[in-house]
């Protein structure tokens, strides 16, 4: 900074003092006023020379501000501390300590409740529109005319034809380039180090609270995330008289008010949508009948058997048959009856068929149906009250042989029963305490694989669809366990509360990613899995086939053995009972006139 701006020995020439002078420049049809000061400097003319140097500069006023002054001076001693060996002796070493502080003000945490969004679904009408306001729509007539008026315009073909120039473009483009392609096709994610988990999407409260009712059933929409479910009191005679009837269909997008209601004339036990038309349900009522609600033509039932051809117990579960038309259905009561229906003409049953083994005259209660088109189409298996599981065919040559063979092992009453979606021939049953695997060979009756014995009675579970080592059970406690058999066979992978209460029914979507689960006060939660526990490992379907597979060969070893031991026991039996009975005739001729000779010496003796 030159310091002859602040009074330096150099020479200052300003041609005003105090303020410099300003100047005016017109612009813009006005006066602009520019306040600038300028300055002279002048150097110290050398001796003996007149000639003396100018330099002058222009700088507006407002950019000189308050400049600093810089000075040197020397270096000054403030404080001099030096160190002291007595508090040196006295100082003690201390272990690292990590102390976290929250550089922010602390926060309590308060809860409010927020005003509920309802959502309601509205119908709208949509009409055809475009036309000029002299052309009605409907008439055929009025729209072909328009039609040729328009195709005749010149401005029509042109726009038409360049449209069909930019189409051309984009076609070309399309069979250049595959915009369908996947390129990461072979690409798998392991989700092995991931731990499992799941969490709450929703919760499904039953809109009627007068009476306590429990969700006795729930099934999945085959395409749109909807559920329906059966509310119901099963217990005998703990009815009210005056108690609701209603079972809804619940979007879970909308957990406020129900999508739909069904209102019967008796409670609904079981209710599934059909397989090929969504808006179809079909409902097993409390009085045995078997009902179809279609959705688009309001809450009352459009179907229903007749009374005197139903069943005489509750309906508990029913099955859509695959056909071509997708209305045949079947299902099963405590009554002991397998019955089918066309939901065309329910006036009349299709067939039936008593639950009875070969031979035996006893029937016994279903309460669960497991059909899979992939077992057959005339194959199905039905669970009992009194803990047996039927295989049976429905297309027998004999009707008497339609029960192909019972198994048993549960000891009460079997709340799920279904097959593998990977392999039909291994199937799931759930009841008593315990969930067993099965295989479909009637060379083993005895189950492959059996879980523990829990505290707590078991209500209901399947298996997963899209992993084959995966299944579900709910139980009495209110828990849900999640079974991986690829990882462990001891316990379960991973066990959620779910509710307090008893969880009485148990669905799965077909994404494998959310399960319903329904408990005995109503509520039905909806859960999401883990991606880890919805997505298929690699190899694992083969593992898990050749582990059902060893399990089958070694049930069938084991039978083996037992049959040999048996045998082999009889064997024995048989050998000592030979050398038991090896005295000859001419023995015991002998000993018999011992006897008597014997006894004769005896009397003459006395």
């Amino acid at each position: 900074m030159s310091k002859a701006a602040y009074g330096s020995p150099l020479t200052s020439q300003v041609q005003a003092p105090g303020v410099c002078p300003g100047r005016r420049t017109a612009a813009s049809g006005g006066l602009r006023a520019e306040s600038s000061t300028t300055c002279q400097l002048a150097k110290p003319r050398p001796s003996g020379s007149d000639m003396e140097i100018y330099h002058q500069y222009v700088k507006l006023r407002k950019q000189f501000g308050r400049w600093p002054k810089f000075t040197n001076e020397g270096a000054e001693m403030i404080a001099d501390v030096r160190p002291n060996e007595e508090h040196a002796k006295e100082y003690i070493p201390r272990n690292p300590v990590i102390t976290v502080t929250q550089c922010v003000p602390e926060m309590s945490e308060h809860e409010a409740n927020t005003v509920a969004v309802i959502l309601a679904s509205k119908a709208m009408s949509h009409v055809e529109g475009g036309w000029p306001k002299d052309i009605d729509y409907s008439e055929a007539e009025h729209t072909i005319r328009y039609r040729k008026k328009v195709e005749k315009d010149e401005d029509y073909v042109r726009t038409v034809g360049m449209l069909g120039l930019e189409v051309e473009e984009l076609v070309k483009q399309n069979n250049a380039v595959d915009i369908y392609q996947e390129y990461f096709t072979g690409v798998t994610t392991d989700h092995s180090a991931e731990v499992p988990s799941v969490k709450t999407v929703t919760v499904f409260k039953d809109p009627c609270q007068q009476y306590p009712r429990s969700a006795s059933y729930v099934n999945w929409h085959p395409d749109a995330p909807k559920v329906v479910v059966s509310y119901s009191i099963l217990q005998f005679q703990q009815q009210p008289i005056d108690m609701p009837l209603s079972s809804y269909v619940w979007d879970v997008s909308n957990p406020n008010s129900p999508e739909f209601e069904m209102t019967p004339t008796s409670q609904i036990c079981c209710a599934k949508f059909n397989l090929k038309d969504g808006n179809i349900i079909g409902a097993g009522q409390y009085n045995g009948q078997f009902t179809v609600y279609d959705m688009r033509k309001g809450s009352s039932p459009t179907e229903t058997t007749p009374i005197d051809i139903s069943h005489r117990d509750p309906v508990y579960d029913i099955a859509w048959l695959q056909s071509k038309t997708g209305t045949e259905a079947m299902s099963v009561s405590t009554d002991g009856m397998v019955l089918w229906w066309d939901i065309r003409k329910l006036s009349e049953c299709v067939e039936s068929m008593a639950l009875r083994e070969k031979g035996s005259e006893t029937t016994l209660g279903g309460v669960i149906l497991e059909y899979d088109s992939a077992a057959g189409p005339t194959n199905f298996m039905v669970g009992t009250e009194q803990g047996t599981i039927y295989s049976c065919n429905r297309k027998a040559k004999n009707p008497v042989d339609r029960v192909k063979y019972v198994l048993t092992g549960h000891h009460g009453p079997i709340y799920g029963l279904r097959r593998n979606p990977f392999n039909s021939k291994y199937f799931l049953s759930i009841g008593d305490w315990t969930a067993r695997v099965w295989t479909d060979d009637v060379a083993v009756k005895t189950p492959i694989l059996t879980t523990k014995y829990h505290a707590t009675y078991l209500t209901g579970g399947t298996w997963s669809p899209t992993r084959p080592g995966v299944f579900f059970t709910t139980k009495m406690d209110g828990t849900l366990d999640v079974w991986d058999l690829f990882y462990k066979h001891n316990e379960p992978t991973l066990t959620v509360q779910v509710s307090d209460q008893a969880l009485t029914c148990f669905g799965v979507h077909e994404g494998g990613s959310n399960l319903a689960v329904g408990t005995s006060d109503g509520s039905v939660t909806v859960l999401q899995l883990s991606t880890g526990l919805c997505e298929m490992m690699a190899n694992e379907k083969s593992a898990i086939n050749n582990m059902f597979d060893r399990e089958t060969q070694r049930e069938k070893n084991l039978d083996k053995a037992a049959k040999e031991a048996k045998i082999k026991a009889r064997k024995e039996a048989a050998r000592k009972d030979e050398v038991q009975d090896s005295v000859t005739e001419e023995q015991l001729k002998a000993i018999e006139e011992e006897f008597m000779h014997a006894t004769a010496e005896e009397t003459v003796a006395a």
